[in-house]
């Protein structure tokens, strides 16, 4: 399966999130993609009823880093938090260009992420919608625009619905070579004597 594997690494993770089955189906969306870590921030959910929508039981399989507050948040050494959030002044999703390590975070869809959490962030995304979307829908989004960027695909057909080659094999180097005999332009060399230049 090609896809999952692209460069850099992410989490994805909620701010202050209530709705079980939405954060249940963040998990499982955050896993498919190939999440690092997913955590959460203040958030009050009840695992069980988060696992009718996590089918995939991402917990079990990905860290679940559970901060009772955004003073608790810590991430990893140089990963850039990413705001998800329906600002006027943020850079558009289509246009943003995806910190190689970043955690991605978003809020619930009626009060979005709190003003303490956006001055932490190093950038804030908007989807280009209308209205704010269900929490785990923008969330597929987010990481679907990042595998477009961050993974290795074949480029995109200039007609519609045509196929183009997929990408060749990784180049990589092989094995050592060593010469074992003398190379036949070399034997029609004048030997040179010692001492000789």
């Amino acid at each position: 399966m090609q896809g999952t594997s692209g460069r850099g690494y992410f989490g994805i993770g909620v701010e202050g999130v209530s709705k079980s089955a939405n954060l249940g189906a963040l998990l499982r969306t955050g896993h498919a993609f190939g999440a690092a870590f997913c955590f959460t921030i203040g958030a009050g959910w009840d695992a069980r009823a988060a696992r009718r929508a996590d089918t995939a039981d991402t917990p079990a399989h990905v860290p679940l880093w559970r901060f009772p507050d955004l003073d608790a948040l810590r991430l990893p050494d140089g990963c850039a938090l990413v705001g998800v959030e329906l600002l006027d002044d943020a850079p558009e999703l289509p246009s943003f260009r995806h910190p190689l390590s970043a955690a991605y975070v978003l809020g619930p869809e009626r009060a979005g992420l709190s003003p303490a959490l956006l001055a932490r962030c190093r950038h804030v995304v908007r989807i280009p919608t209308r209205f704010s979307l269900n929490l785990a829908v923008a969330g597929a989004l987010v990481l679907y625009d990042r595998l477009l960027q961050h993974g290795r695909f074949a480029d995109r057909p200039v007609g519609a619905g045509g196929m183009v080659a997929a990408p060749g094999p990784v180049a990589r180097h092989g094995h050592p070579r060593f010469r074992r005999e003398v190379p036949d332009w070399a034997l029609d060399q004048p030997a040179v004597k010692p001492g000789e230049v």
